[in-house]
């Protein structure tokens, strides 16, 4: 660190730009899955998980200060299995899906504008976007079987989510331009979700209840930074 250039400033008007790895890891819970207030499956509790994924991670920030910026965290989407959960084992999985977390953030970066290493905080707002989500044949075979419904399918709802975000991170300049950067994020996401039942034909059958997924994950990233 000592060796490294003292002018280093993240000044007004940069755009810094950061690459890197970004592992999702959910503090999931949800609630009981039920259709007409009974549970779906007789004498279960039925609820998910949610497992972790790891993608490409992209953010940018633009500083409007020496001090402050605004950031935008986006990335490839990531992919995750739902699976069991209550009295459901965690190890079967019932559906996936994917999902794009964009997040916008007030960033304050503490230390003086010529200093080569930079922590910042942030605080802002999450949207996330859940799409192609999928049902397995395994959760099909149990609603047949459960239901007498023969050949029975199932399908996945899985609303968008809006809630508070909060980062920490940390950059430290090898040049003018590039560094290196590590940053930890926590974002509430709740999805509410519901499971339609159809018959052999195709014909809608019945549905759940809505029950809420809570995913609210911690967000790890390591990679790059590059200032211009």
């Amino acid at each position: 660190m000592a060796a490294a250039p003292a002018a280093q400033a993240f000044e007004a008007g940069d755009f810094i730009l950061r690459a890197g790895v970004a592992h999702v890891a959910p503090d999931d819970s949800s609630d009981s899955i039920t259709v007409g207030g009974a549970p779906l499956l007789n004498g279960a509790d039925s609820k998910v998980t949610v497992d972790a994924n790891t993608q490409l991670g992209l953010r940018g920030t633009y500083m409007f200060t020496s001090n402050l910026g605004i950031g935008l965290l986006a990335a490839t989407p990531f992919k995750h299995d739902i699976n069991g959960g209550g009295d459901i084992p965690s190890d079967v999985k019932l559906a996936e899906t994917k999902h794009l977390p964009p997040t916008l953030t007030l960033q304050y970066f503490p230390m003086q504008s010529s200093s080569a290493l930079q922590p910042y905080v942030g605080v802002g707002v999450n949207y996330t976007t859940f799409f192609e989500e999928k049902t397995t044949g395994t959760l099909d075979s149990v609603v047949a079987l459960e239901y007498g419904i023969p050949g029975a399918s199932t399908s996945l709802e899985l609303d968008d989510s809006v809630g508070v975000a909060f980062e920490f991170g940390l950059d430290y300049m090898l040049s003018e331009n590039f560094g290196l950067n590590a940053a930890i994020w926590w974002a509430d996401i709740n999805t509410d979700a519901k499971v339609e039942v159809f018959d052999g034909a195709g014909n809608f059958a019945a549905e759940t209840d809505e029950f809420e997924v809570e995913i609210d994950p911690m967000v790890y990233m390591v990679g790059f930074t590059y200032k211009f």
